[in-house]
């Protein structure tokens, strides 16, 4: 499912937040990107030859923001270092991680079998489940050493 910047515009208005310059740059970087899982070092190395005076803070700020208005999904992969995607709604179930313990690149994977898991864990523990993250951790094709 891809999302269009008339789209976010329009989520950020409902949000009651302007369209700033600095924040249809850094919403356009993540379009263009949508398969990569950006931090605020990624958005102004992308933006730095584009916008040279937008600062490294203005980066992080927005991407909070973004965060918070529910327009980017903030996620941790234990790096230390926060990255983000475009949060589209309706998605029919949460995709899943495969994080390269090397060169620190993410893949997404989906697997419908979590699903049943879920089901049967809900109900043999009486527990109302709302979303699940399921991250692995390893190394990619690039980096695995030949044995």
């Amino acid at each position: 499912m891809s999302i269009t910047l008339a789209e976010l515009k329009q989520k950020l208005y409902q949000n009651h937040s302007k369209l700033t310059p600095q924040r249809q740059m850094i919403l356009q970087a993540f379009l263009n990107h949508q398969e990569e899982h950006l931090s605020a070092e990624d958005v102004h190395q992308i933006l730095k030859p584009l916008a040279p005076d937008i600062g490294v803070a203005t980066v992080y700020r927005t991407l909070e923001l973004l965060s918070d208005l529910k327009l980017l999904k903030k996620m941790e992969f234990g790096d230390g270092r926060s990255r983000y995607e475009i949060h589209k709604d309706g998605e029919p179930h949460h995709h899943h991680h495969l994080i390269c313990l090397t060169c620190g690149k993410v893949r997404e994977f989906d697997d419908d079998l979590l699903e049943t898991l879920e089901s049967a864990i809900a109900q043999k523990s009486n527990f109302t489940i709302i979303d699940h993250e399921l991250k692995f951790y390893g190394y990619c094709q690039e980096c695995r050493k030949p044995c």
